[in-house]
């Protein structure tokens, strides 16, 4: 038997041959199907890019407007669905609401039909459609208020907003909504990929794929790491305030929410973005004083951290780019899970393809030829 060597997490260790997403640390370089994330996040629409991720190329005219208007009259959920939602309790997360709710698709579609492309396309489309109206729905019934029914006049970014807010968006809001969804949509094999593959090779359905997902991100460690940036950049308070938060919680080699990556040695792209895209907003709809103690920390941080290849990554602007538009932050993270289905189903799709199930061996470490102890002996 061959004992490969132990790494904790499985750091560097490729668990898929994989066409869709690239990344280069060193360089902070990211492509989606060999597209830069820069050129996609100026010229590309979400449901656009989300077509490239999981069919390959980019769409024609006719391929897109098609796909679109697929997704557009599918945003309705079960009233089942639904009612189960508002039985959800008011004080729970809304990531345990939306994978609970993105599970219960199974219940009704979940045919399991994995060798028909048309199966395959309408989960697709279910699911990007279906995502958005249960994280804004959750939002608005814990509140005590009726869901908003989607309105089909409004393209994917702008209609979430409106679900949200009960009100059309600002053109520059939607739109800057809608480039954040796509630098979240995808990014080769983190946690929650890995779960969603893991999970796609037993066959089971694709909205098990997505809840299983789901649950993986709601992790500190993974997608909730936005939430708590606006929350450490509440507890500094000033711009005063930064160094000497930073050097207690190097002294007590504590982490700092917003920094650093497995991957990105440099500035993650998607962070350079987001910081582009939430001066937008700044210039449009007044500054936020987060943002100035945002920037001072960037500056400490690389001066105490940057030989070590930390700087911020994707969490560290998003949650001010959400918060400037109105989003509450224990939403932040489910907004990641709606930008990342698309991931996910990429994912899905192609480890159908060429499908082995996941069977990782371990290292065993505990003891050998213990006997067992008579209960009345313990």
């Amino acid at each position: 038997m061959i004992v490969c060597e132990y790494r904790p997490g499985l750091e560097g260790i490729p668990a898929a041959q994989s066409s869709i997403s690239f990344v280069d640390g060193q360089k902070g370089l990211l492509e989606y199907r060999g597209i830069r994330i820069e050129e996609l996040a100026e010229k590309s629409t979400f449901l656009e890019t989300a077509y490239l991720l999981i069919w390959g190329e980019l769409p024609t005219a006719e391929e897109l407007a098609a796909f679109e208007d697929e997704v557009r009259h599918h945003r309705r959920i079960k009233y089942r669905i639904r009612d189960m939602m508002k039985s959800f309790p008011e004080s729970g997360h809304p990531m345990d609401a939306l994978q609970a709710s993105a599970a219960a698709l199974g219940l009704f579609y979940a045919r399991r039909d994995l060798d028909n492309p048309v199966y395959i396309r309408d989960a697709v489309v279910r699911l990007l459609a279906t995502i958005p109206t249960m994280v804004a729905a959750f939002q608005l019934m814990r509140k005590g208020n009726d869901p908003v029914r989607p309105n089909d006049d409004l393209d994917y970014a702008a209609n979430f907003l409106y679900m949200l807010n009960e009100k059309e968006p600002d053109p520059l809001a939607a739109r800057i909504f809608d480039v954040c969804l796509i630098l979240h949509a995808e990014h080769t094999m983190n946690a929650s990929t890995f779960s969603a593959r893991v999970t796609a090779s037993t066959l089971t359905d694709p909205y098990a794929v997505v809840a299983s997902a789901v649950g993986t991100l709601g992790g500190p460690l993974h997608g909730g790491a936005n939430e708590e940036v606006i929350q450490m950049l509440e507890e500094i308070g000033s711009v005063e305030n930064v160094r000497p938060y930073i050097e207690d919680k190097l002294q007590q080699k504590a982490k700092i929410m917003g920094f650093g990556h497995r991957v990105y040695k440099v500035k993650d792209p998607r962070a350079m973005i987001l910081q582009n895209l939430a001066e937008k907003l700044f210039a449009k709809f007044g500054n936020d004083k987060f943002y100035d103690i945002a920037q001072e920390m960037e500056r400490v941080v690389e001066e105490k951290l940057g030989h070590k290849g930390i700087y911020p990554n994707v969490d560290f602007y998003s949650g001010l780019v959400y918060r400037k538009l109105g989003i509450p932050t224990d939403l932040f993270t489910p907004i990641f899970a709606i930008a990342r289905v698309a991931g996910w189903l990429a994912h899905w799709k192609e480890q159908l393809a060429e499908n082995r199930i996941f069977r990782p061996t371990q290292v065993y470490n505990g003891r050998h030829d213990i006997p067992y102890t008579a209960i009345d002996q313990r």
